[in-house]
């Protein structure tokens, strides 16, 4: 698996955009200067027919700079939603706007922490003029607050379907979150009423929500690359300047065995991030595509949590002050570690995709506590 050069030009031009616009400044710049937004879609709707590998290459950038941009949540998400529901008529009404960045969307998904698109309790019911009517709450709606379009999982007689709903239409309600990753901005989205239409196939959202989540944690996955390998970049520098006992500290063995596993965990994860991602480039889905990128979500999640962790330790002190930003690389890793479902739990999508029971979760004795003396 190698990337082209294409790709890797690619690369290049999102890092030093990234450079030169800080934050979310970079949005407008990467949608129209380098047509960042609209990589996975078809030609037909205004796109640049490219696939998940480009997707990768501009993920992994967007984690090393911990960027705050609606990526993930409108030029992934919502994007590979509409497209993957089958629906013409949706597809040229919104994609067009996503991919310019002028307008962005967001897949309002997640209930009650699941992503699990069984787990779905909203309730779609018909309403006048051929229009349906949504009610429920939604948690973890990436970049929510903004969004001109809500994509809502809901369901209907028929099974899980797809809504399109107007994000400051009636009987929508959008709270700000607060979560440990201050640069993933995310949502609450409360609907009593809301009005929407629907997008695709009546039942058809479960199978829609199930390939996005395959391609969500392989987008994911990218990311986290990009974040493990930045932790080890400004570790292994730091290593190389800190000085104690008259010596750098990198220069001792047991600094170098622990960069060392750094590294490996690494390019572990990349591999694995890879292969879900040439894999759906492919055109892989279903079970197949399901394997790869549950290994993707478990292994690139522990992967990046664990090299976060040591760039903690080994800048020691500073490491957790507000001066130095290893504190937010360990928040983006540990709340992306919880995003998009747990690695246990996509080590039991792993299994299910392969046919195997799934894998047994030994719970850890909790230690009496010893007495207290008084």
């Amino acid at each position: 698996m190698r990337f082209t050069d294409e790709q890797e030009e690619l690369r290049t031009a999102v890092r030093k955009l990234l450079g030169r616009h800080p934050g979310e400044e970079a949005w407008r710049p990467l949608a129209e200067q380098i047509g960042a937004a609209g990589l996975a879609v078809p030609e037909e709707y205004g796109g640049a027919g490219c696939g998940a590998v480009e997707v990768h290459v501009v993920m992994e950038e967007l984690g090393r700079e911990l960027s705050p941009v609606p990526y993930l949540g409108s030029a992934v998400l919502a994007t590979q939603a509409l497209l993957a529901s089958g629906s013409a008529a949706e597809c040229a009404a919104l994609l067009p706007g996503l991919v310019s960045g002028g307008t962005t969307a967001a897949l309002a998904w997640a209930e009650a922490g699941s992503w699990d698109p069984g787990a779905v309790r909203a309730e779609a019911v018909p309403g006048p003029g051929g229009g349906w009517l949504l009610t429920g709450v939604k948690e973890h709606v990436l970049d929510g607050s903004r969004a001109g379009t809500l994509l809502v999982a809901a369901r209907t007689a028929a099974g899980v379907s797809l809504f399109a709903v107007a994000g400051d239409g009636p009987g929508v309600g959008r709270e700000e979150s607060v979560p440990m990753d201050a640069s993933r901005a995310q949502t609450r989205v409360v609907l009593s009423g809301a009005r929407g239409r629907l997008v695709g196939v009546d039942g058809d959202g479960g199978r829609v929500l199930r390939h996005v989540l395959d391609l969500a944690c392989t987008a994911l996955a990218a990311e986290q690359v990009g974040t493990a390998a930045r932790c080890l970049e400004l570790t292994v520098a730091y290593a190389a300047e800190r000085v104690q006992f008259g010596r750098p500290i990198g220069s001792f063995q047991a600094v170098k065995h622990r960069l060392a596993d750094a590294y490996v965990l690494v390019e572990s994860a990349r591999s694995a991030a890879l292969g879900a991602a040439f894999a759906a480039a492919d055109g892989a889905r279903g079970p197949e595509l399901t394997r790869l990128a549950a290994t993707a979500g478990s292994v690139c999640s522990e992967a990046c949590s664990e090299v976060a962790g040591e760039m903690i330790q080994l800048h020691g002190g500073i490491g957790v002050t507000w001066e130095h930003d290893a504190h937010r690389y360990f928040k983006r890793a540990h709340g992306s570690a919880r995003l998009f479902g747990p690695p246990h739990w996509h080590r039991a999508r792993l299994a299910d995709a392969l046919g195997l029971p799934d894998p047994v979760l030994v719970p850890v004795p909790t230690p009496e506590a010893a007495p207290v003396s008084r």
